[in-house]
């Protein structure tokens, strides 16, 4: 399948070259710079964890009180091991201390650089090795159990109370699903703080929180077990929380995070400055968490033409991939994003979807790419909408997608009952089954429909990255090239929240993680 379609492979290159470029220019900027959310991840991967009488998080306790006291560029880990040298008080107790008042980091006596590292060094070094043990605990499943080599059905649960998601996620689990993704509640992205415990109660979705996560880690441990596989659960690291909800992921062995450099900026109006450190800081604890990360390129058509812009999915797959190895997250981990959204009326269409996705394969052969079925032009026809469905399974197999998110027949209707789930289950497994090697016995004309497409968005996409590298990430993203919608490098939510570092400002999991990768 590698060379089904005869690409331009200078053209490949050159794009790669440019969204490389465009990584490492903005690269500088990020290391330069830190954001409330990474230090509140700092903070939680620290031991800090727990909410004070007014059920406010205790790691916004810490760096609210930092950047209150102007000291957030210093770094929560200087200040944490200033105040272990001060006090012989654990993390968690100093945190506490900042929430009664007994403590405040700006009057702490000072100590030597070496002297702090020696206190906060040893306590990052056990989270990192409890981190490391659930990636064992992962792979000791995976080598009882074996992995799939198909690909990964993936279903949606998203009820809004966390027991409810359990027992739905236990029968689609039985139905044959492999990846669970708990959406998360509305509007959850643009909360600057993440919400503690088990939560009962959201809107189209569930709340993110690491007591949640705990309970479905547990419950798809349990109904693996007794289905001998292994099931991968999936939640979203993306908003204004971004690497917190990647640390909590870590803590609590997730499998596969939705990750996307630039879909915060662009779908929640989020600073395109904020997420850019964000996103940084999230797939370094992803990669060395061993998480699948899925990037959101099929958003963009959501609200741009499929047929007329297909070159920004490509532009943007090319992005994420070079953001990801600048975190040291390998191409495997990289669940690149695409969908099957183009307008079913128009002539050869499915035609036009099989040369993206197979263009997609070729370009990133590495990549366990996310697959998203058609939800533009569902219909609310359930008949109708179970053949689009069964078209988009089709391309999978014949391009040998790898993370595939199931179409509903009930899409546009209402969100799915377990018995949708267990009818798109079935139906990918049919096609899967009976079309398996079909992939492998067929060849695309040289020159014809699908060839031709490929290289014209590939020439676009290719051109597309050579101007955003003439102009930088954040003022092609001021000119809306991606999915239409403009996004100002001083605008959207969380600008506050960005700060320079200081001279003395460490971060002991970046730089942990990062060594061991």
């Amino acid at each position: 399948m590698n060379e089904k379609l005869h690409l331009n492979q200078a053209n490949v290159d050159k794009a790669r070259e440019s969204a490389h470029r465009i990584a490492v220019d903005t690269q500088s900027f990020i290391d330069l710079h830190t954001t409330v959310t990474v230090e509140r991840t700092v903070c939680r991967l620290l031991g800090i964890d727990g909410v004070n009488a007014l059920d406010v998080p205790l790691p916004n306790v810490v760096v609210d009180h930092m950047s209150e006291k102007g000291l957030l560029g210093v770094g929560a880990a200087y200040l944490i091991g200033l105040a272990m040298l001060d006090t012989g008080k654990d993390p968690q107790a100093i945190a506490e201390g900042i929430d009664d008042g007994s403590i405040d980091l700006s009057s702490l006596p000072p100590h030597s650089i070496g002297e702090i590292r020696s206190v906060i060094m040893p306590v990052a070094e056990a989270t990192v090795e409890r981190i490391r043990k659930n990636v064992a605990k992962r792979n000791e499943y995976l080598n009882e159990f074996g992995d799939k080599t198909d690909p990964y059905l993936y279903v949606i649960v998203a009820t809004g109370n966390i027991y409810e998601d359990i027992t739905q996620a236990k029968a689609a689990a039985k139905q044959g699903a492999d990846i669970i993704a708990v959406i998360r509640t509305t509007g959850q992205s643009l909360l600057d703080y993440v919400p503690y415990g088990a939560t009962t109660e959201g809107f189209g979705g569930t709340y993110a929180t690491q007591e949640n996560f705990r309970l479905m880690r547990a419950a798809l441990d349990e109904v693996g077990e007794e289905q001998h596989r292994y099931i991968r659960l999936c939640n979203y690291c993306s908003g204004l929380c971004m690497p917190e909800i990647a640390a909590m992921g870590a803590l609590e062995r997730l499998d596969v995070m939705l990750n996307d450099a630039l879909y915060g900026i662009l779908f929640r109006d989020i600073n395109p400055q904020r997420t850019i450190i964000d996103q940084f800081m999230s797939r370094v604890i992803n990669s060395f968490a061993g998480v699948i990360i899925n990037t959101g390129e099929d958003n963009y058509l959501t609200t741009a033409d499929a047929v007329e812009e297909a070159h920004t999915v490509l532009a943007s797959q090319f992005l994420n991939e070079q953001f990801a190895l600048e975190a040291g997250l390998p191409e495997e981990q990289q669940g690149l994003g695409h969908a099957f959204e183009i307008d079913p009326d128009v002539p050869n269409g499915f035609l036009y979807e099989l040369a993206q996705a197979q263009m997609a394969r070729q370009i990133f052969p590495k990549a366990p790419l996310k697959y998203m079925p058609p939800t533009k032009f569902m219909t609310g026809n359930i008949f109708r909408g179970h053949v689009q469905d069964a078209l988009f399974n089709i391309v999978t197999i014949l391009t040998g997608q790898k993370l595939h998110l199931l179409g509903m027949l009930t899409e546009a209707i209402h969100t799915p009952f377990m018995s949708d789930r267990a009818l798109s289950i079935e139906n990918a497994q049919y096609i899967f089954r009976t079309m398996h090697d079909l992939g492998d016995d067929i060849t695309f004309r040289e020159g014809g429909i699908m060839e031709t497409r490929a290289n014209e968005v590939l020439q676009k996409a290719t051109d597309l990255l050579g101007e955003i590298e003439k102009m930088g990430l954040f003022a092609t993203l001021e000119k809306g090239i991606f999915a239409d919608i403009k996004r100002s490098r001083d605008g959207g939510k969380g600008l506050a929240g960005v700060t320079r570092k200081d001279a003395v400002y460490f971060n002991p999991f970046i730089e942990l993680m990062k060594r061991s990768l």
